[in-house]
């Protein structure tokens, strides 16, 4: 077989993202906190774009008083401008030295008095205390040696955030180079600090510490503890008292007092700042209708700065290279601009579809709520179904009935006995209010609550009943039960 050269004429079509475009899908499924974050980073590092600062325009500054032009530097036909006197005489014994010399100094003036009233800087900050530096600041009140501090570092530095020990003792005595008797001796005077239950190796040995600690000497409550901790998550307690040989009376008083110790004791050291929601959008009922607002605060206004405007125009100073960038930057910051808009834009029209489908869900609740897929959402607005998942995602939106996610109001739907289907939403709120009216001596199993939802014209399956009790972390009947 020959193998020659050819030169050959094909036709083809394909889709080519503009950078245009992909700026625009990027800032579509960008949460509100990550655009900000984006406008930043474009404002720090392209000269051509600047943020609009709000100014305040002299009238607004003066009240009532006449309007200035600054053009001509005189006052409006609404009033004249009058001669200001002087009627009062400046004494002659005024001593200009000091005045001249106290308004020259070379830095700031200062006084001991005002440095000792004004508060320290630290005083406005709230700072969480840490597990470590708590446990630290007990531990070195003892004073210890220097090979109990070792001991003492490397302890702290393996717990983890519910302050339970993550190595065993051995491992501790190898990286401490101290026996093991020695870290044994540690570890339990680290078990006695506050919070009480800190440094066990397992949740048995916290619940045994915290028993001792509160005086706890029911040999009932350490068997259960040391023994039947599956029984006691299985709430099996006829299984406990048949094992310990007591009456089921006594199994539950001791559960009880086992309720009341705490299964994390590092839980309250915790770091973890809490996520405030700032919803996108926010739907106010304003008497017979929904009015739909855009959230902008803290959103920066932008533009295009106008000294590069004119610099790029007809005669500007630049060229060559330079010319070249700044055309690049105008054209990124421009891009930037007009796909803000369109973002703003897109997300108003998805949510006022939504508003449209789903009605009656913000006048009523939830019980009230639709079965809808994107693909509705896509026909009315006449848009692509990606850009409406793009959109709906990680954007919140302000409702009478709370703050709820834009994907929350795509749900499945689940078929009634008679009638139109109900949202999948709808019958989970509807289990759950179920399993809040139920007689926690005697709940209701899965398919007891299918029966009921039956009755209330609601065919789902005993499967679906579960799977929805688990999607809302609720316990199964057994471990709901109450004694």
């Amino acid at each position: 077989m020959a193998i020659e050269l050819r030169q050959q004429l094909k036709l083809s079509q394909q889709l080519v993202m503009t950078p245009q475009l992909q700026m625009a899908i990027k800032l579509l499924q960008l949460s509100r906190l990550e655009l900000v974050d984006t406008i930043r980073q474009e404002l720090e590092e392209n000269p051509a774009l600047e943020e609009v600062q709000e100014e305040i325009r002299p009238e607004e500054g003066l009240g009532d008083g006449p309007d200035y032009d600054a053009a001509e530097g005189k006052a409006g036909d609404a009033a004249e401008a009058q001669e200001v006197k002087i009627e009062e005489k400046l004494p002659e014994d005024i001593d200009w030295s000091n005045y001249i010399d106290g308004y020259n100094s070379p830095g700031r003036t200062s006084f001991e008095s005002e440095a000792k009233e004004a508060p320290r800087y630290e005083a406005f900050i709230a700072q969480r205390e840490l597990l470590s530096s708590h446990l630290l600041w007990q531990f070195l009140m003892i004073s210890p040696s220097r090979e109990e501090e070792r001991i003492g570092s490397l302890i702290v530095g393996n717990l983890n955030r519910n302050g339970f020990l993550e190595v065993s003792v051995e491992e501790l005595a190898e990286m401490s180079g101290a026996s093991v008797t020695r870290v044994e001796a540690v570890l339990s005077l680290f078990q006695g600090f506050d919070p009480v239950g800190v440094c066990a190796r397992d949740l048995q040995e916290s619940l045994l510490i915290q028993a001792r600690h509160y005086g706890c000497d029911d040999p009932i409550v350490q068997k259960i503890i040391q023994h039947h901790m599956t029984h006691l998550e299985n709430k099996n307690y006829r299984a406990v008292a048949k094992a310990l040989k007591v009456s089921i009376d006594q199994v539950v008083d001791a559960v009880n007092v086992i309720r009341g110790l705490e299964p994390r004791p590092g839980r309250q050291f915790s770091d973890d700042a809490p996520h405030y929601i700032n919803p996108d959008i926010y739907v106010y009922k304003l008497e017979d209708d929904f009015v739909i607002v855009l959230n902008d605060d803290g959103m920066p206004k932008l533009r295009v700065n106008h000294f590069y405007q004119s610099a790029m125009g007809k005669g500007g100073a630049l060229a060559g290279s330079a010319r070249e960038y700044m055309q690049e930057k105008m054209r990124a910051a421009a891009w930037l601009i007009k796909s803000i808009q369109q973002r703003q834009k897109t997300i108003y029209r998805v949510m006022e579809s939504i508003l449209k489908f789903q009605r009656e869900f913000f006048e009523s609740g939830i019980a009230h709520l639709k079965p809808m897929i994107l693909k509705d959402v896509a026909e009315d607005i006449e848009m692509h179904e990606s850009t409406i998942s793009r959109v709906t995602t990680n954007k919140y939106v302000y409702t009478p009935q709370g703050i709820f996610e834009l994907k929350y109001f795509f749900n499945s739907s689940i078929n009634r006995v008679r009638g139109d289907a109900v949202a999948s939403a709808s019958v989970q709120e509807r289990i759950r209010q179920i399993i809040d009216g139920e007689d926690p001596k005697k709940p209701y199993s899965d398919e007891k609550i299918s029966r009921i939802l039956e009755a209330s014209n609601i065919d789902i399956a005993r499967r679906t009943v579960a799977k929805y009790r688990e999607m809302m972390k609720i316990l199964p009947s057994n471990k709901r039960k109450q004694f």
